[in-house]
C-alpha cells in the first residue's frame, strides 16, 4: 500500500516540475538542468495515423535547446497538476498547451516521474503526448 507524501514533499514534487517550466520560459539551462537525475529520459508518444511509437530524446540535447531559445519563446502552460507520491518515488500528470513565440503549436499531457535523491526531487523521466489543439 502507497505511504503517500507529506504536505512538504508534494509542495517540493510541484516545485520540481514548475521549475522545469520557468527554466524553460527563462531560457535558463542551468536551471533545469540541476532538477534531473543523471540518467533522465524524455520521451514522447507518437501516432502517425494509427501507428503508436514512442520518441526518445537525450535530456542533453534538450537542455542545450533551452539555453539556446530565446527569453520568453518557450511557454508550457498547465492546467492541473495531480501529484502520487510513495517513499521516494513521485508521479506527476499535468495537462498542458505549449506556445512558441506566442503561438499555441500544441497540447497534451506530461507524465514526470520523480525520485526523492539526497532530500530533492528529481525528474528522471518524462513521457509525453502532443496534438493540435482547437
Amino acid at each position: 500500500m502507497p505511504t503517500g507524501g507529506s504536505d512538504r514533499d508534494e509542495a517540493a514534487v510541484r516545485a520540481s516540475v514548475n521549475q522545469l517550466f520557468e527554466g524553460m520560459k527563462k531560457a535558463d539551462s542551468t536551471m533545469i538542468r540541476e532538477i534531473f537525475t543523471p540518467y533522465a529520459r524524455l520521451q514522447t508518444v507518437v501516432n502517425k495515423e494509427g501507428n503508436v511509437s514512442i520518441q526518445d530524446d537525450a535530456i542533453g540535447k534538450f537542455i542545450t535547446s533551452v539555453g539556446k531559445a530565446k527569453v520568453g519563446a518557450l511557454d508550457e502552460r498547465l492546467s492541473g497538476m495531480d501529484i502520487k507520491i510513495d517513499g521516494e518515488l513521485a508521479t506527476a500528470w499535468t495537462p498542458y498547451s505549449f506556445y512558441y513565440d506566442g503561438q499555441q503549436r500544441h497540447c497534451g499531457a506530461n507524465a514526470f516521474t520523480l525520485i526523492k535523491m539526497g532530500g530533492i526531487w528529481k525528474i528522471h523521466n518524462i513521457i509525453d503526448t502532443r496534438r493540435k489543439c482547437l
